[in-house]
């Protein structure tokens, strides 16, 4: 009797820890599939700096990145992602790159520009190229859509922006690092020293490089966080040129970056532990 009472309470723990197993399996899949895609982190970081001029004191900077458009990242979702930017009043707004998931393959492409177009910002809108806006043959494709949009593409490229009392920021753009033609010596090297110098670049690991140059704040994206995160160990994998910097705030050097989640997805469909983000930079005087 107590064999058999036995083994039928082996049994019954078993199920039930097979049963329970395949719950959280598919809880899980629902959650990094449907939910976790769906959602949105607004993250705020003050940079203080002693080159920032007072007149950008408490200037805002948004950053978007990584939309990846396609059947999962949809027309509907970047019109949303619009609408929470606007709101949040930026003086300028960047892009970091991956427009699009395959741009070559994209057939809602004349539709991308009536809706970026709407995104407002009185210092204007700057974006950098992504590997997958160079990918399948897409470099022209994204560059006449990104411009069409209202943005400045900043291709090994560096400009001003400047206040009606004649101080400026530099902001500098570097070309994809996977794909495209980056140079860091003729781009980075005029960045004013005396200057507080922004640096647009797709992947994160270029931080590398441009911290022996007057870059003082890098802003990347690319990883995705990983896109799938395990509890205690971080990303299982993260792309090529982000493999140092992955996600958040690092000190490199003398200059700071910053490795935005992005919004969309690729390869697969799933985010988990890694949300999609807007980043909100403000600027401070020191």
């Amino acid at each position: 009797m107590t064999k058999l009472y036995s083994r039928r309470s082996f049994l019954k723990g078993l199920f039930t820890f097979s049963l329970t197993s395949m719950l959280t399996v598919a809880g899980g899949y629902t959650y990094a599939r449907h939910i976790e895609p769906a959602l949105l982190d607004i993250t705020k970081k003050s940079i203080t700096h002693p080159k920032i001029p007072l007149a950008f004191d408490g200037f805002k900077i948004v950053q978007f990145s990584d939309t990846h458009l396609s059947e999962f990242f949809t027309l509907n979702k970047l019109n949303k992602i619009v609408t929470k930017i606007n709101q949040l009043t930026p003086d300028l707004i960047i892009f970091t790159g991956d427009l699009m998931d395959e741009p070559n393959q994209y057939k809602q492409i004349n539709n991308i520009a009536p809706i970026l177009q709407k995104l407002k910002a009185p210092f204007g809108k700057y974006a950098v190229y992504g590997n997958h806006d160079h990918g399948g043959y897409g470099t022209d494709i994204y560059r006449n859509v990104i411009t069409m949009s209202g943005f400045t593409l900043l291709q090994n490229e560096v400009t001003n922006v400047s206040m009606l009392d004649g101080n400026k920021i530099g902001i500098a753009g570097l070309d994809d690092l996977m794909l495209g033609k980056p140079n860091f010596e003729s781009t980075l090297g005029n960045l004013k020293e005396d200057r507080f110098n922004i640096l647009l670049a797709h992947e994160p690991d270029a931080a590398l490089k441009a911290k022996a140059y007057n870059v003082n704040f890098q802003v990347s994206g690319h990883s995705h966080g990983g896109q799938i995160q395990v509890p205690f160990y971080g990303p299982l994998i993260t792309p090529p040129y982000s493999t140092v910097y992955s996600e958040g705030m690092y000190d490199v050097g003398k200059m700071k970056l910053y490795v935005n989640r992005g919004l969309g997805t690729t390869r697969l469909p799933f985010r988990f532990l890694s949300p999609p983000e807007i980043t909100i930079f403000t600027l401070y005087s020191r």
